[in-house]
C-alpha cells in the first residue's frame, strides 16, 4: 500500500510521512497528479492558509483530481477545510465536496487560534477514536450533516466530517501521540 501526500504548497508534509513510515506505511509527498494517481489513498496536510492552498492546488491542475478521486481521502485542519464549499479565511471558495463553510472563531476572552490538547466526542464509527487531540486553528465547521465527532472551543464546532470516500479532521493526528497514530490507522483500514 503506498499513501499519496498531496503537496499543497503548506507545510507538516514530512510530519505526516514520518508518522506513516512508523506504521510501516509506504508514502510519496508529491503534486504530481500522474504520482499521485498510482497511490492508494490520498492525505491533504494541515498548515497553510486556505487561499494559498486552493491557489497551488489549481495550479498544479489538482482540484478536478482531488474533487473526482475515488480514493479514501483524509484532510487534515486546512486540508478539511478545503473540502468545503467556502472558507472565511482569504475569502476562499473552496472544492465543494462536502456542504458547508468553514468560519473564523470570535472571542474577547479566549485566544485565538486554539493552541493544544482537546476533547473530541466521536460517533457512529468514530466513537471508538474519542479521546484528546493536538489542535492548532483559527476556523472551524458547525457542519452537522456530514459531522462524525465534536469538540468545543469558544464554541461546539466539528472535528471529524466524512462524505463517502472523504474523511476530514480538524485536529492533527501527526502531532496527538498515541490518539493521532491510532486515527491514521483507523484511515489506513479504510482503504
Amino acid at each position: 500500500m503506498k499513501i499519496g501526500i498531496v503537496d499543497c504548497g503548506g507545510a507538516n508534509l514530512n510530519s505526516i510521512y514520518y508518522s506513516l513510515n512508523r506504521l510501516g506505511i509506504d508514502a510519496v509527498i508529491s503534486s504530481s497528479k500522474k504520482e499521485l494517481e498510482k497511490t492508494d489513498g490520498l492525505i491533504l496536510p494541515g498548515v497553510g492558509s486556505a487561499g494559498v492552498v486552493m491557489n497551488y492546488l489549481n495550479s498544479k491542475k489538482l482540484d478536478n483530481f482531488i474533487f473526482n478521486t475515488n480514493k479514501m481521502t483524509l484532510g487534515i485542519c486546512i486540508g478539511m477545510h478545503i473540502l468545503f464549499d467556502h472558507s472565511e479565511e482569504n475569502n476562499t471558495q473552496c472544492l465543494g465536496i462536502i456542504s458547508g463553510q468553514i468560519k473564523k472563531f470570535i472571542s474577547p476572552d479566549l485566544s485565538i487560534p486554539q493552541m493544544g490538547w482537546n476533547h473530541i466526542e466521536g460517533l457512529n464509527d468514530y466513537k471508538d477514536l474519542s479521546n484528546y487531540y493536538y489542535f492548532a486553528n483559527s476556523f472551524y465547521s458547525d457542519n452537522t450533516s456530514r459531522a462524525f465527532g465534536y469538540s468545543k472551543y469558544i464554541n461546539k464546532f466539528t472535528s471529524i466530517v466524512q462524505k463517502d470516500n472523504y474523511i476530514g479532521c480538524q485536529f492533527h493526528p501527526e502531532k496527538s501521540s498515541l490518539a493521532g497514530e491510532n486515527f491514521l490507522k483507523y484511515f489506513i483500514s479504510q482503504i
